[in-house]
């Protein structure tokens, strides 16, 4: 499968709704893999894809609820979809609460289900790529120096090169030397790019206090 086939996983006891979403999805192009129960879920290794989770709200041996916490606390972030025989709106109100995209009600209407799905891959996707890109810089930020991190925490913050130099004990050619590595390393064609990468890795602006 490629990274960019989605897959849409079902969870649902009842056999006879796990066919019928299936069988939606897999009409509009979707790859599906349907489990009875959230324990068969946890014991098949996924395919690296995009992709949501449908859930049902009412799960064998424990609630969708208590497994959507358990998926957040396993670090898998498939966004989820409850569905569910009865129209409660304390749980729809605690499954929205803690992250789920839909709350739907049984009988499913077809193309409310295809949205919600459709909404919760393309949430996937920009996860991923917005990881993606996180990986890639924190590779480049492992790159640095620890002296070229200390000059990039004082350089997101607009310090100049000669407020640079005093505050770490160096010459200001050498600040240049340093800055110049960094901009290369993290192949930042600006201060402000720079800046953008900083945040994007939650890199703090605020500068250590042995610093000032």
């Amino acid at each position: 499968m490629s990274e960019d086939q989605a897959i849409v996983v079902v969870i649902d006891d009842d056999v006879s709704i796990r066919e019928s979403v299936e069988d939606l999805l897999r009409s509009v192009g979707l790859e599906v893999k349907s489990f009875a129960t959230s324990r068969e879920f946890l014991q098949q290794k996924l395919p690296d894809a995009p992709g949501c989770i449908v859930l049902d709200v009412r799960l064998p041996g424990g609630s969708g609820l208590e497994f959507q916490k358990t998926l957040l606390n396993s670090k898998i972030q498939l966004p989820i979809i409850f569905i569910s025989g009865h129209s409660d709106v304390p749980t729809s109100v605690r499954a929205m609460k803690s992250g789920a995209i839909e709350f739907l009600t049984k009988p499913l209407r077809e193309q409310e289900l295809l949205d919600a799905v459709h909404v919760g891959i393309e949430r996937d996707r920009v996860r991923r790529q917005k990881a993606k890109i996180v990986a890639e810089l924190r590779g480049r930020l492992d790159c640095l120096t620890p002296r070229e991190q200390e000059v990039l925490l004082l350089v997101i913050t607009g310090h100049p090169n000669k407020a640079i130099a005093t505050r770490l004990g160096l010459s200001e050619m050498t600040v240049k030397v340093h800055r110049s590595q960094i901009m290369r390393k993290m192949r930042a064609k600006s201060q402000i790019e720079l800046v953008r990468m900083a945040d994007k890795l939650g890199i703090s602006p605020s500068i250590p206090e042995e610093l000032n």
